[in-house]
């Protein structure tokens, strides 16, 4: 009989606990909806991060030449650095690649791998012919910053509107397509030159942005599409083509995993641009922060997104 009630209460504990678990899980999703359709309503003109530019922290040393620390439901600026200097994207332009795949065409698309794309620099072991659902090669291409993966994005969406056009032509309506978004969501001082961010030359970089502009098209992207980024939180992810072709992705970020409700990342690094890194982290309950580091080192960029984070922690410890 004693046993039986041991029993009992401790299936009872179990229970309460698995309540008060999927509680916290269900207010957190609350909040952050909350957020996201309460600032849809605010920005009804698509303008988003324009804060007064005020450093909350005190005085930091960053390898960074430009860094934005930006609050989204308060909308205040926790920090500013050279954040209105155009400087290289490098691969954070893959975020735009992505958010105007996502417009033109749904998930469940086809893309097919064409041996172009293949010519691209880097090579993340994609297959020529391969074929993959549009929502899957995105995510590969994000994590993984898969510069092939997203070329062949750009490719299989233009040839459907320019069936006859060269790769060149698709390539540069794709690219087009990419600058008059960034006009739409008012980034002023952004600019695509190709789709993958790779310099074009030795001293020029393939996409030019500043720190403010890449919050800004972070927190767009949180706004309106929540889901194409949320791969990046991963460690590593597979991903599966449709030919049943299995692929890891290793998440060129080493710090997803370590951060404390990352929400989304992506990092760039080239020659000309340096480190970049664009990521928004959730430290509260519905409370996003976006964090953009430019022209950092590449290993340096990850420091100084630490160091911005725990000044971030701190700050929201103390206020």
């Amino acid at each position: 009989m004693e046993r039986k009630m041991i029993k009992k209460f401790f299936k009872n504990r179990e229970l309460e606990i698995k309540f008060f678990v999927f509680l916290a899980m269900g207010l957190s999703l609350l909040l952050l909806v909350s957020y996201v359709l309460g600032s849809k309503i605010e920005r009804g003109d698509n303008s988003v991060g324009t804060g007064l530019v005020q450093s909350r922290f005190p005085e930091m040393m960053l390898k960074a030449k430009a860094a934005y620390v930006y609050d989204a439901r308060t909308k205040t600026v926790l920090y500013a650095k050279n954040e209105n200097t155009r400087m290289p994207l490098a691969s954070l332009t893959k975020v735009m690649s992505a958010l105007v795949a996502k417009e033109l065409s749904p998930d469940y698309s086809t893309v097919t791998i064409s041996r172009s794309a293949l010519d691209t620099d880097g090579d993340s072991g994609l297959r020529p012919g391969e074929k993959w659902r549009l929502k899957d090669i995105l995510d590969f291409s994000l994590v993984a910053s898969s510069n092939d993966g997203m070329r062949a994005v750009a490719l299989a969406l233009g040839a459907l509107e320019q069936s006859d056009a060269s790769d060149e032509e698709i390539i540069g309506e794709f690219v087009s397509r990419m600058n008059r978004k960034a006009a739409e969501i008012d980034l002023k001082n952004t600019y695509f030159r190709n789709e993958t961010g790779l310099d074009e030359t030795e001293f020029k970089g393939g996409a030019y942005g500043t720190a403010r502009d890449m919050s800004s098209l972070m927190e767009y992207i949180l706004l309106y599409h929540p889901d194409l980024l949320e791969a990046t939180q991963e460690v590593s992810m597979f991903a599966l083509s449709l030919d049943d072709y299995r692929h890891e992705a290793k998440n060129t970020n080493p710090l997803a995993g370590r951060i404390p409700g990352l929400v989304a990342s992506k990092t760039g690094f080239t020659n000309t641009a340096g480190g970049n890194l664009a990521l928004i982290f959730d430290p509260e309950l519905g409370r996003p922060i976006v964090v953009t580091i430019l022209g950092s080192t590449e290993e340096g960029r990850f420091e100084d997104a630490q160091t911005l984070i725990n000044a971030t922690l701190k700050h929201l410890n103390e206020n």
